[in-house]
């Protein structure tokens, strides 16, 4: 995924300013999905509009801008949406390397890592269960498409969470002769 199609996600759901575009980002999208900044928001969005997949529809104080998705950016969208994922861009899973690298503690120390990593996924869990919940049944629209996000989260949280489990039981079993 790149920052591109993120942002023509999110100002093909409604226009928005690079301030507003920011907070987005600081909200669970950022969390559970692609981090950016102002840093690399502002120039990205002079970039779009270079290229001519997003275009200012309104000019406010101090030189706010708000931005919206044209109907190239929306094709470039959906273009990278129904594309099957390639695979080939740059993995950076701080969790996956740690698993990789549990191998330089005790095993003792592994143990502890894998129990707060199960702790962790399942309070993670319960917090996007909840707000599942909450929501009630899934809705066409930005709403309904963030419950279908909530519940990916929530799976993946469940799967690594059993995972942990399984890897704890791992370690932990009688040596096998």
């Amino acid at each position: 995924m790149s920052l591109t199609h993120a942002l023509l996600g999110l100002l093909a759901v409604q226009p928005r300013s690079g301030y507003e575009l920011t907070k987005a980002f600081e909200t669970d999208l950022g969390r559970y999905a692609w981090q950016a900044g102002h840093t690399s928001i502002y120039p990205e969005l002079g970039k779009l509009a270079e290229r001519g997949l997003v275009e200012v529809t309104a000019e406010g104080a101090r030189g706010s801008k708000t931005y919206t998705v044209t109907d190239a950016g929306r094709a470039e969208l959906r273009t990278w949406l129904m594309a099957p994922p390639t695979g080939q861009g740059k993995v950076r899973n701080e969790q996956v390397l740690r698993m990789f690298m549990l191998s330089a503690l005790d095993p003792a120390d592994a143990v502890v890592v894998l129990e707060r990593i199960a702790e962790s996924t399942a309070q993670q869990a319960d917090v996007l269960r909840a707000i599942r919940e909450d929501a009630g049944p899934v809705e066409p629209g930005p709403e309904g498409f963030g419950q279908l996000a909530a519940e990916y989260g929530l799976r993946q949280f469940e799967a690594v969470h059993s995972w942990a489990q399984w890897a704890i039981e791992q370690l932990t079993a009688p040596a096998r002769t």
